[in-house]
């Protein structure tokens, strides 16, 4: 039996007129509570508090309109539609149905009046609209039944606007008698001044028709602010609260080993930069705290991160304990193996390599050493932390290109290391700058280190932007450029969301520059080669026994080229600039000047204009970083598939960016006195586990 008193945390079936087949419906929106219907905001809104007459209707306009039904008849052209043609004395209009039953067509006899909403569009016989929403009217009713703009919400198969407008309206009408518990504190509401939540969801659901439509679309009215911040702030104090649990567990304090360090830094071939001795410094004393380290590097291509996660993994071993280097492909994990191997092979620690790829013999024997502590500095893939793989005495985790991962990975990984003396301490490294306030959403669980200076003696890479009608002038320039020994990257990106479509662009071209090179060595590499042979072309681009490298962006993430001085980027203009920046960070890493040019197809449009502008006046990853998030957004800049970036309702973390530093400031206060709120907060947003973890 259906009653009024239930509670908003109550199921959707406790709602007249929904049954289990609609409720499963509704769960493909992420409905599942009364309340969920509360948080469920317009996409948009629609005025049918004024009527327009026919005759003032004009193509584009979404109108609400009322006239009597002169003709209805059903009409077999290229598809059977029912057409249904209403008058009201200033013009006509025909209302097209592709979809309807003999019943509908009945309703529709000559002198009924019916009122409609919807897009007029040009038809054959003067304006139409298909499919609009529409009612039949007895005699003498009044066509406009609103006094407010009418909510447009997402809705999935099954559930039409209609049905979903009532639900809401149910929801509303239980919110009014049980409003939800206002978690933000009253002196907090008053610093931020933005009103309370159940006024702002009455409103945001039913605002009046002078209200601020240009506020609303943007996202940026009072009430639309007021639920962005709160949802902010539940995921922010999820991943704080992340953070706070980790600092109370025990870790291997690592204090020993200071002579051993300074000794490896002494005997480096060349001087670290301030930043990296600035950010060794942090880390190092991280490590020398009896908790977890939980830090993030971030360092711009080519800045030094390596080096930095090396003197960490000295600190490790010279205290006796275990360190492992994760990377997100074998051949950049390959590539670590190498410089640890060059740098630590003089000394007395066991080093041992564990892939996915590794014969099952050597697999065996890399996993006795780890189980054993004969191995002391473990370098591989994700299968470092894959069953199986025991660890003696691990004390740091070392993740490096962590715009690969998510929280989610950072907190098995850490799980994985966890031995009696605690959980291992944690580094994770990414070479994809990222703007302060995206950081301080992305990685709230993470304390931050920038490495914001190159080496000395690395030149700028040059670029150029060229359209690619003048390929064949670059083609020269390869020529030229391989001629003098040097080597090229020549990139043929995602045309269009088709790994086929990739495949056949890298083909063509390399097939072309084949013929236009003889006597130059090309290679091939894309994302449909197996890992094996994709690896392989790449090592003979390493050794030089390839001079000239086609490729799609399976190389974004790849090794060291110093001798590789020249980067063709193709379809640039169809390509972020966190993504160009990347790729452009694959040469330059020689004492030879690099250049890049970016290949575009005419026409070019703004964005894409004002995207290879930035590329060619900047070098500064973070001013690129910052750039690339005005342009595209937090999404594509992270990679949200990639990073676990969540996906909020409500919020967006480049429209709300300002609300970042107010966020952090009453998770705070939060934390400090009010952790029982808090913890209702993250409930409410991200349900009782919390998305990141139990608060």
């Amino acid at each position: 039996m259906q009653t009024t008193d239930f509670k908003l945390d109550a199921p959707l079936t406790s709602l007249s007129g929904v049954g289990p087949a609609l409720a499963e419906k509704l769960e493909r929106l992420d409905l599942y509570r009364v309340e969920d219907l509360l948080f469920l905001l317009p996409l948009r809104y629609e005025d049918r508090s004024r009527l327009l007459r026919l005759g003032e209707l004009r193509p584009g306009a979404r109108a609400m309109v009322c006239g009597e039904v002169l003709l209805a008849e059903t009409v077999y052209r290229r598809r059977r539609s029912l057409l249904v043609r209403i008058g009201d004395g200033t013009g006509q209009l025909t209302l097209r149905f592709f979809y309807f039953s003999r019943q509908q067509q009945a309703q529709f006899q000559p002198g009924v009046r019916v009122s409609c909403y919807g897009e007029a569009r040009p038809g054959p016989l003067g304006l139409e609209m298909v499919h609009p929403e529409y009612r039949l009217l007895k005699p003498g009713q009044d066509p406009v039944t609103v006094d407010a703009l009418t909510p447009v919400y997402s809705v999935t198969e099954g559930v039409q606007q209609g049905r979903l407008r009532n639900l809401v309206g149910q929801a509303l009408t239980r919110m009014r008698a049980s409003p939800p518990e206002e978690l933000l504190p009253d002196d907090i509401l008053a610093s931020l001044d933005m009103p309370p939540l159940a006024e702002a969801l009455e409103y945001l659901h039913q605002p009046p028709v002078d209200a601020e439509l240009g506020l609303l679309a943007a996202g940026t009215h009072p009430c639309q602010q007021r639920l962005a911040f709160e949802e902010l702030l539940a995921h922010y104090l999820s991943l704080r609260q992340l953070r706070l649990s980790a600092s109370r567990v025990p870790a291997p304090p690592l204090g020993g080993g200071d002579e051993v360090v300074r000794d490896f830094i002494e005997r480096l071939p060349y001087r670290l930069t301030a930043a990296q001795q600035r950010v060794a410094s942090e880390v190092l004393s991280d490590m020398s705290r009896p908790h977890p380290m939980m830090r993030l590097i971030q360092g711009d291509v080519g800045s030094g991160k390596t080096v930095v996660a090396a003197i960490a993994c000295l600190k490790a071993m010279a205290c006796g304990s275990q360190a492992a280097v994760m990377a997100p492909t074998e051949l950049l994990a390959e590539q670590h193996w190498q410089n640890f191997n060059s740098w630590f092979a003089q000394r007395d620690y066991g080093l041992a390599w564990l892939s996915g790829s590794q014969r099952a013999k050597e697999r065996n024997e890399s996993l006795q050493r780890i189980a054993s502590g004969a191995a002391r500095l473990i370098v591989g893939t994700h299968a470092l932390f894959q069953e199986g793989v025991s660890f003696s005495k691990l004390a740091l985790i070392v993740i490096d290109e962590q715009h690969r991962f998510g929280v989610h990975q950072r907190m098995a990984l850490r799980e994985k290391g966890a031995s009696g003396a605690g959980q291992p301490h944690q580094l994770v490294m990414t070479a994809t700058p990222i703007p302060r306030t995206l950081a301080m959403a992305a990685y709230a669980d993470l304390d931050t280190s920038i490495i914001d200076e190159l080496p000395p003696g690395r030149q700028p890479v040059q670029t150029v932007v060229l359209p690619d009608s003048r390929r064949d002038e670059v083609i020269e320039r390869v020529r030229r450029a391989c001629a003098s020994g040097q080597q090229a990257y020549w990139v043929c990106p995602l045309i269009e969301e088709s790994e086929v479509l990739d495949y056949e662009a890298a083909e063509a071209r390399h097939e072309i520059l084949t013929q236009a090179l003889p006597g130059l060595r090309i290679g091939l590499v894309h994302g449909r080669m197996k890992a094996a042979a994709k690896d392989g072309v790449m090592r003979s681009f390493k050794d030089g026994d390839v001079d000239v490298l086609v490729a799609t962006t399976v190389i974004e993430v790849g090794v060291d080229v110093p001798n590789a001085s020249l980067m063709i980027i193709e379809n640039a203009e169809r390509m972020g600039l966190a993504q160009l920046h990347q790729l452009r960070g694959r040469v330059g890493r020689g004492a030879r000047q690099s250049h890049c040019v970016l290949l575009y197809r005419q026409p070019l449009g703004e964005l894409a204009r004002n995207r290879l502008g930035v590329m060619r006046e900047s070098n500064d990853g973070f001013l690129i970083a910052q750039r690339d998030l005005e342009l595209r957004g937090p999404g594509e800049l992270l990679g949200t598939r990639q990073t676990g970036l969540p996906q909020y309702r409500i919020a967006d973390l480049l429209r709300d960016a300002a609300l970042m530093p107010k966020v952090q400031r009453v998770a705070e206060s939060l934390q400090g006195s009010l952790r029982e709120t808090s913890a209702r907060i993250v409930r409410r947003w991200l349900g009782d586990a919390g998305r990141y973890g139990k608060v």
